[in-house]
C-alpha cells in the first residue's frame, strides 16, 4: 500500500549555519515541486531523504514513509528512487544489464529476462535488451534509467532536475512519461526543477525555497 512521505522540521546545517529547513507531505501518486536558485538546498533536501548527504552538511528532523522514520536507516534501507539529469548508465554493460541492476537479487535467469524484457515494453523499446547503451539517443537512455530505477520497486520517487539536458520537444515527452508512471504506481515524489513548466505539467503543489 502506498504511503504519503513527510519531512517534519528537516532542517540542513553548515556548522551552525542553517542552509534550509522545510515541512511537507507529499500524497501517494502526487508530484511536489521544489523550485529555488542555486544553492538554496534543494538537491541537499533530496540527499538527506536518500541518506547521502555530502560530508560537512547535517540533516536534522524527521523523514517518514507513512510511519516509518527513514532518518535512522542507512541509505540501501530507504528504498528511494532517484534520477538525475545524466542518466548514469554504465557504458560497458548492455541495456539490459543495466536494468537486471535494479532487480532484486533473487529468481531465475529466465524470470530476470522476463521483467526486464516487460521494462523495455513498457517505454516502447521492445528488443534493446543487447543494444549497447552508446547507442542509444537522449530519449532512449532517458527511458531505461527510468525503467532502471521503477525495477526496485522504490517507496518513493526524488526528481532532481532529470529533464534538463533535454530539447524542448523531448524534455515535454519524457516529463510525461515520468510523471505517468509516477502517478500509475501510486508513488509520492519530490521534483527539483528551475523551469516553471515542469512544476505546471507535476500538477502538485509547488514550493519556493531561498
Amino acid at each position: 500500500m502506498a504511503e504519503p512521505l513527510i519531512l517534519k522540521g528537516l532542517t540542513i546545517s553548515v556548522g551552525a549555519k542553517t542552509l534550509v529547513s522545510i515541512s511537507l507531505t507529499a500524497a501517494p501518486g502526487e508530484i511536489t515541486t521544489l523550485m529555488g536558485p542555486s544553492g538554496s538546498g534543494k538537491s541537499s533536501i533530496l540527499a538527506a531523504i536518500t541518506g547521502t548527504i555530502p560530508e560537512g552538511l547535517t540533516a536534522a528532523g524527521d523523514i517518514l514513509l507513512g510511519n516509518q522514520n527513514l532518518a535512522a536507516l542507512p541509505a540501501w534501507k530507504r528504498r528511494i528512487g532517484i534520477l538525475f539529469q545524466d542518466d548514469l548508465l554504465f557504458p560497458h554493460l548492455s541495456v539490459g544489464t543495466n536494468l537486471a541492476l535494479g532487480l532484486a537479487p533473487g529468481g531465475t535467469r529466465a524470470e530476470r529476462r522476463g521483467r526486464v524484457e516487460q521494462a523495455l515494453a513498457e517505454v516502447g523499446l521492445e528488443g534493446f535488451a543487447n543494444r549497447d547503451p552508446a547507442t542509444l539517443s537522449g530519449g532512449q537512455k532517458a527511458r531505461v534509467a527510468l525503467m532502471r530505477v521503477l525495477l526496485a520497486k522504490p517507496r518513493a520517487l526524488l526528481l532532481d532536475e532529470p529533464f534538463g539536458s533535454l530539447d524542448a520537444e523531448l524534455r515535454s515527452q519524457i516529463r510525461s512519461l515520468v510523471f505517468d508512471h509516477a502517478r500509475l504506481r501510486g508513488l509520492p515524489t519530490l521534483l527539483v526543477t528551475h523551469d516553471p513548466q515542469d512544476a505546471e505539467a507535476a500538477g502538485g503543489p509547488v514550493i519556493g525555497l531561498g
